[in-house]
């Protein structure tokens, strides 16, 4: 049975967990690094680079190279690279491969289960892309998981005294709060307020915009209309926010930054903790809407909170713990790693729905999660009429009864909604479809039961049924912003083909680096043995070794296909034979 392994998928950077021994451990990548930077970059050649490959070389090759895509999630978003348009979900196929890979090598067998964390906040149609993704990646998603919910799991399992807590999670691009619960073998989710547009790249955004316009003001040279040194300074801005966590100065030494007149001109700042404060106030401050609205939802005054958590490395700003402080009265724990606690609780989370963790043996905990957003529907007058109100714990399973507006109507139109707000136009759309064949009847006469169906993913699904015939309609809700079966089906394929590219272009590597090795060895035996070897056998070899140094000479790694390796393969074994015969 294969394991089920946790990931989160992070704005910035993503991480993988499985539980071993009862306890979830981080799995690291293959270069040794705990968590693997969400960029995918496509060099020249059409290979994918994934993680630490890719973020070495955005700064140079901007055009080629995607980061942050987790914010395009459930988005019509596309970026066209090398002639083909990918969209936020094969990006993050690719991250998530990548994860999976990484998870085969430290286990040595096959993953194909996992559990995917979201941003609490997420909607119907960006918790479906992030299962997309997975698809894409060869993933059966067993769960999507909020992302507060599942640090919570993690720290409930060394905390589990009844307590509420608060889990302020402020990643890379997302800003998530929950109130939760936990007592006696239960983990519930109390209330989930948030923003899916607040996070580290905005603060980094920030000190590159001023370390730019600094640039133009002192230099008069506008970085901006250069994407690689955008990219540069963009790298910086990143480095000088994690060095100003933990002192009050960063330097910025950037050299051979720009032109002007002709002659190199370099970037020499230098950045305080105040300027930086100042700069980022307004971000710091947006999040203080979401903790008074989950904290109100949930009924609770910041004293009866038992314990605040940070999650996401954003939190490790000291004006972001200072506005924690400000707003909860109280110091944040550092009982969790915030980069690190949300893939293990996924892999907790995963270990559970597997029955193989103790806690879930023994019948110890259950894990109850709510909508973050109501949904709606649009009625008469475009108003959105409100069926599931937020914070509603899943699963939910709500019926309503509709009827129609004109007289003889054959066929309804429902456009689901998904917001606050009292008007349709102002919430989010998340589908339309239509009922038909309904019965002839007056206006209001029949009575169409409308139910929608969210599951433990937070993922809705809505049926119809007319109730005077008895007749029932699953509908499937369509929208422009998610993926079709084909298009899931084309990615999967499409994905499968990179990576049948990138082994072919591995094996090309490997088979010419052993060729010049061989080549070199049989020239060195030669070398050793002269003429105590027989004349036949030392001009086989040379021939062998002509042969094979002319088929390398033609092969290039990146335009070789299986032809190519199998003849270079085939080239080197008749050159080991006849170099055996000199021993």
């Amino acid at each position: 049975m294969s394991r089920i392994i946790g990931i989160d998928l992070g704005t910035t950077n993503s991480c993988v967990s499985i539980v071993e021994g009862g306890h979830p451990v981080i799995i690291q990548n293959d270069k040794g690094e705990r968590a693997t930077p969400s960029v995918v970059a496509f060099n020249d050649r059409g290979d994918v680079l994934v993680g630490s490959a890719a973020k070495r070389q955005q700064a140079v090759n901007p055009d080629r190279t995607v980061s942050s895509v987790k914010r395009q999630m459930g988005t019509d978003w596309s970026v066209r690279i090398g002639g083909k348009a990918w969209t936020a979900q094969e990006i993050s196929a690719m991250i998530l491969r990548k994860l999976r890979q990484d998870a085969e090598a430290y286990l040595g067998e096959p993953v194909t289960d996992a559990v995917i964390t979201v941003p609490a906040y997420f909607n119907d149609i960006q918790r479906q892309a992030t299962k997309d993704a997975g698809r894409i990646a060869g993933l059966n998603v067993k769960r999507i998981i909020n992302e507060p919910t599942s640090a919570a799991l993690a720290y409930g399992l060394n905390n589990g005294m009844p307590q509420k807590i608060m889990v302020y999670d402020l990643g890379g691009g997302t800003f998530d709060v929950s109130i939760i619960e936990i007592g006696e073998g239960v983990i519930e989710v109390l209330a989930t307020s948030g923003d899916n547009h607040l996070g580290g790249d905005d603060f980094d955004a920030r000190v590159a915009d001023y370390l730019m316009d600094e640039f133009k003001r002192e230099q008069r040279v506008d970085l901006r209309r250069d994407p690689a040194a955008c990219g540069r300074v963009r790298e910086a801005a990143e480095q000088a926010k994690k060095e100003l966590s933990g002192t009050d100065t960063a330097h910025i030494s950037l050299p051979f930054l720009a032109q002007r007149d002709g002659m190199p001109v370099h970037m020499e700042a230098t950045l305080t903790r105040a300027k930086f404060d100042q700069l980022t106030a307004d971000l710091v401050e947006r999040t203080a809407g979401p903790v008074r609205s989950a904290l109100q939802d949930a009924g609770l005054s910041p004293a009866q909170l038992g314990r605040v958590l940070l999650v996401g490395g954003s939190t490790r700003i000291p004006a972001v713990q200072a506005k924690v402080r400000q707003l909860t009265g109280q110091e944040p724990s550092k009982n969790i790693n915030p980069d690190e606690c949300v893939a293990q609780g996924a892999a907790v989370q995963g270990d559970i729905l597997q029955g193989s963790h103790e806690l879930a043996a023994k019948g110890d905990i259950l894990l109850l999660d709510v909508t973050p957003l109501s949904l709606s529907i649009e009625t008469v007058g475009g108003v959105a009429t409100r069926l599931v109100e937020r914070n509603s714990r899943l699963p939910i399973h709500h019926s309503q009864i509709f009827s129609t507006t004109a007289p003889f109507q054959r066929a309804v139109d429902i456009h689901v909604l998904q917001g606050e707000r009292p008007m349709a136009r102002d919430n989010k759309s998340i589908g339309r479809f239509r009922l038909t064949g309904i019965e002839r009847a007056m206006a209001g006469v029949p009575q169409i039961e409308v139910t929608f169906d969210i599951d433990a993913n937070g993922i809705l699904t809505v049926s119809a049924r007319d109730q005077k015939t008895g007749k029932a309609q699953s509908i499937t809700i369509t929208t422009n912003d998610r993926m079709s079966e084909d298009e899931i089906q084309k990615a999967i394929r499409d994905a499968e083909m990179y990576a049948g590219a990138d082994s072919l272009y591995k094996d090309s590597m490997t088979a010419v680096s052993e060729a010049r090795q061989l080549i070199a060895k049989a020239e060195a035996a030669l070398k050793e043995k002269g003429k105590a070897a027989e004349k036949a056998d030392r001009k086989q070899v040379k021939a062998d070794v002509a042969a094979l140094s002319r088929l390398l000479f033609r092969c290039k790694p990146e335009k070789m296909n299986e032809q190519d390796v199998a003849a270079l393969k085939d080239a080197m074994a008749k050159l080991q034979a006849s170099a055996d015969r000199l021993q």
